[in-house]
């Protein structure tokens, strides 16, 4: 909803919001005039902020239901209500299916999978009692499309949480709607990570259509759009955010007849 004078008034929550992907949703939101909350279990380097405004910063365990719970209750006696909640926070290192404990795998899928279901359930509690319901956004993972060699628990739970956001929109609507950005790669700290150094990376952006990995602002607008009026007759829906894909691999090894 917006204020008489035409800004952005509303509540929103963006989980792992302190950095990266999540910073980048955080300012884009800002940048509407909305009030932002981000959420982590530490605190930001610095605060997540642009011309219009900073992001308000509570800690939480979204791996811990009650912690969970008591964030969002925070958030409803600060604010009254609360109008969207990006779920996030997530990730994972890169490891093969068959050299982690089975212990560390399962952490992986419950952060990526179980905490996104617990925060909307909190989430959910208030904004069905609100006349104008709200939104509810997943982060997903082109991981979750295709086999996810060495992130193998990553994928899987992204599989998931895009049936669970399917499920969401039916079982909430018509108040609440709820969607997912299905993300390729993104230019954060971690790319290095997992991709290499910068060699590393840009060979990496070059298998993607769109010639490099998205900017973390780029993934703002999206989420942006998804909870806007524009969006409004969206719910259930994955948006694919990847630049294009991936380049399939057959293509290099084709040989084209003369």
């Amino acid at each position: 909803m917006s204020g008489t004078d035409g800004a952005d008034d509303r509540v929103v929550v963006v989980t792992g919001g302190t950095r990266g992907i999540g910073a980048g949703i955080a300012r884009a939101f800002l940048d509407t005039g909305a009030r932002v909350v981000v959420c982590a279990r530490r605190p930001p380097d610095r605060p997540v902020a642009t011309d219009r405004g900073s992001a308000r910063f509570l800690p939480v365990d979204l791996r811990d239901a009650e912690g969970v719970r008591i964030f969002f209750t925070q958030v409803e006696e600060a604010y009254g209500r609360l109008d969207v909640l990006v779920n996030n926070a997530g990730g994972t290192p890169f490891q093969r299916l068959g050299e982690g404990a089975d212990e560390r795998h399962a952490r992986i899928l419950g952060l990526n999978l179980t905490a996104p279901l617990t925060a909307s359930l909190a989430a959910y509690r208030i904004m069905r009692r609100q006349a104008e319901g709200g939104c509810v956004l997943m982060t997903g993972s082109v991981s979750g499309t295709r086999p996810s060699p060495g992130t193998a628990a990553y994928g899987a739970a992204k599989a998931g949480l895009e049936n669970l956001a399917r499920t969401m929109a039916v079982e909430w609507a018509p108040a609440i709607r709820v969607n997912t950005l299905v993300l390729g790669m993104v230019r954060t700290a971690a790319a290095h990570a997992h991709y290499g150094d910068e060699a590393g990376v840009a060979a990496v952006a070059r298998t993607v259509p769109a010639g490099r990995l998205a900017e973390p602002d780029e993934i703002g607008a999206a989420a942006v759009f998804l909870a806007s009026a524009d969006a409004s007759y969206i719910t259930g829906a994955s948006l694919l955010v990847h630049g294009g894909g991936e380049r399939p691999a057959f293509l290099d090894g084709a040989t084209r007849c003369p």
